[in-house]
């Protein structure tokens, strides 16, 4: 009876109330992100497998429950693997032009000071236009009767090269990466802008005292301090391809004959358009784990890389 009642009695130790003060405290901050995660990432996902499950057209009581029959189905899909090839192609290609001009762009740029304002501004115009009206003013350069693309060639003698940019399926995906690489170059550039004004003008300035050329300042000490920046980069850059939509539809719908079709033109197309909603369900389950696990690789592989400036 006496050691219950030393038991109950005993005082909590201060470190230990300090300890659950901080987690309370800790988990106070916390629970409004959970929320927002669990409303706008968690149900929405769960309700996206769910519908992934049947067989529904979006009308009604009519959904039918059919298993992983969908998901069987996606695995044989020539145009669902179609539309994640050239989502590939979009990412490799994105990823080895936009961050390379982004780079050079802002190297440039920082270099020339303030000089630059006017060029900064009128490179970084394009990021602010929107993708649908970009996408409406590329199809109007790009007509192979009317564009400016066709008349430049035909007016220089050269009516061999000019082409149905977008209606020819061979052409049709180049043409589009041409412009999402234009659209979302200056968008790199202000990063890697933003990680250079930060770099701490004593690193360079050691190194010219030391003697070393501008050649090699670049190469073994701006770089590798922008090596964070460049994975955020590479990161970015790769998950915005592989979810790639408005431009894209808005400049071919995914045609012709899918040549450009990529895995949110073709999961639109089948919930919006052929209202099979448990099929497109099964797609875009599908594009936000490939999307995961793509980022989880392309993160897990640069940190291999980093070294210390």
């Amino acid at each position: 009876m006496s050691t219950i009642t030393s038991a109950k009695t005993a005082p909590i130790p201060l470190e230990k109330r300090r300890q659950w003060s901080q987690a309370w405290v800790a988990a106070a901050f916390l629970l409004p992100a959970l929320l927002l995660l669990g409303v706008f990432l968690v149900y929405p996902l769960l309700t996206s497998f769910r519908l992934s499950l049947l067989n529904w057209n979006g009308l009604g009581n009519t959904a039918q429950y059919v298993g992983l029959h969908n998901w069987a189905e996606l695995l044989h899909d020539s145009t669902f693997l179609t539309a994640i090839k050239n989502n590939g192609l979009l990412a490799l290609l994105s990823i080895a032009i936009q961050i390379p001009a982004g780079l050079v762009l802002a190297f440039l740029l920082n270099k020339a000071g303030r000089g630059s304002t006017f060029l900064k501004v009128l490179y970084f115009l394009p990021l602010l236009m929107s993708s649908v009206a970009i996408g409406t003013v590329f199809r109007s350069v790009y007509d192979p009767n009317f564009g400016p693309i066709n008349s430049l060639l035909r007016a220089m003698h050269l009516d061999v090269l000019a082409q149905d940019w977008l209606g020819n399926p061979s052409l049709a995906l180049p043409s589009v990466i041409a412009v999402v690489c234009w659209q979302n170059i200056p968008f790199y550039m202000l990063l890697f802008l933003a990680g250079l004004a930060s770099m701490p003008a004593e690193l360079r300035e050691a190194a010219l005292l030391d003697g070393a050329s501008k050649r090699v300042i670049f190469w073994r000490i701006t770089l590798p301090f922008l090596q964070g920046t460049i994975r955020t980069a590479l990161v970015l850059s790769l998950i915005g391809s592989l979810r790639y939509f408005d431009l894209i539809y808005v400049m071919t719908g995914g045609g012709p004959s899918g040549a450009s079709e990529v895995m949110a033109t073709y999961m639109y197309r089948t919930v919006f358009a052929s209202f099979n909603i448990g099929y497109g369900a099964a797609i875009s389950t599908a594009m936000f784990i490939i999307v995961a696990v793509a980022a989880g690789l392309a993160l897990r592989t640069t940190r291999r890389f980093e070294t210390e400036v």
